[in-house]
């Protein structure tokens, strides 16, 4: 073989890429771009999943569409499709986010209002009522352009109106149990001593019945003590001497 030859073919192998050397190279180039990309797109996700929980925990929390981020009046299966997609994004087992478990449970908890219909029905009816309200106040009614097209600034205030007479509700709600609950101690108190009257009642009645022969055997000896007294003071009595007259 010639010299020529030989260092041809080295020079056409340097400019492959020194041979397997080069493959190896260009595979460790790829799967760095994989993991960098990988890496990139789990931030990603860890980003959303806290902008989520972070979202969850600032929504007005007495309004459980709020809570879900929900249109009001919407179906039970969009708040359980709602809930199954949130729930599995914030879980705590697959966030590294200390706030995921309070924000998991708010979730829960809306979740929940929603799926019982006598609470939709009161939070539904507390919207309308807000919503019934921002138009009083505005001189607005059903077919004014606003309602039927409300604006941005209009669905604010409705928000807004919609947290006031939540709270509103909420706070008469919690009058009501308070006097309620005063009633019923009041109630509970009247029952209490009612029994104890009852009790010291039966108590004296007991405690008569047990002195019965008692009182009985000393009523005897006190008729006969006086009988007998009776009977000596019964005898003959003492003759008065009479007096001479004078003279």
């Amino acid at each position: 073989m010639k010299d020529g030859d030989r260092e041809g073919r080295d020079v056409d192998r340097d400019v492959d890429g020194d041979g397997d050397g080069g493959e190896v190279k260009r595979d460790t180039h790829a799967q760095d771009d994989v993991d960098a990309l990988e890496d990139l797109e789990s931030e990603e996700r860890e980003f959303m999943k806290d902008s989520e929980i972070d979202r969850i925990l600032k929504a007005f929390r007495l309004d459980a569409y709020s809570v879900l981020d929900l249109q009001p009046g919407v179906g039970e299966s969009d708040i359980k499709k709602c809930y199954r997609v949130k729930s599995l994004l914030i879980h705590p087992d697959k966030t590294r986010n200390p706030l995921a478990p309070d924000a998991f449970d708010r979730l829960k908890k809306a979740q929940t209002e929603l799926m019982d219909e006598k609470h939709r029905e009161r939070l539904d009816e507390a919207i309308a009522d807000a919503r019934m309200l921002i138009m009083r106040e505005r001189g607005l009614n059903q077919d004014s352009e606003e309602v039927k097209e409300p604006s941005e600034e209009f669905r604010r205030a409705w928000r807004e109106k919609t947290k006031w007479v939540l709270i509103d509700n909420e706070q008469r709600r919690r009058r009501q149990v308070k006097a309620q609950m005063q009633e019923e101690g009041r109630e509970m108190k009247r029952v209490e001593e009612e029994a104890e009257k009852r009790k010291r009642k039966r108590e004296s009645e007991v405690k008569w019945e047990e002195t019965r022969e008692e009182r009985i055997g000393s009523w005897r000896e006190f008729a006969k003590k006086g009988g007998a007294a009776g009977a000596g003071g019964g005898g003959e009595k003492k003759k008065k001497k009479k007096v001479k007259p004078l003279g």
